[in-house]
């Protein structure tokens, strides 16, 4: 399984980036697809996540109203789109999937076994 996520890069705050991730080796259309984040000195934490079924999208607090998760499964392509960046969005972005995790551990990042490489956002103030 390969995880290739891009789209990272450095952007004022109040701007947007759009980050995408194309997934091979899996089953994607049926695959919980997610991103998770990690700021420096601080805990990996759940961004965004679709359900396996795809009908159902998981956002943390911290970005609900700013973030949009979607997916082009004829692309086996996931995608973050994010507005209103600040500061604290500063992190290293990772895409997740996995066919077995189920929705009560979409947010867990231990429940995922395959990850991208990460690509790092920087928003300036």
């Amino acid at each position: 399984v390969q995880l290739q996520a891009s789209g990272g890069g450095l952007v004022q705050a109040g701007g947007s980036l759009r980050l995408s991730c194309v997934a091979s080796g899996l089953t994607f259309r049926t695959s919980v697809m997610g991103w998770f984040r990690q700021a420096p000195g601080k805990e990996r934490e759940f961004v965004a996540g679709f359900s396996r079924s795809g009908n159902t999208q998981y956002y943390a607090d911290s970005v609900k109203g700013r973030f949009t998760i979607s997916r082009d499964n004829a692309k086996n392509t996931l995608y973050l789109q994010m507005n209103s960046l600040k500061p604290e969005d500063t992190a290293v972005y990772y895409c997740v999937g996995d066919p077995t995790v189920i929705t009560s551990t979409i947010g867990l990042s231990s429940a995922y076994h395959y990850w991208g490489q990460g690509t790092l956002v920087t928003v300036s103030s």
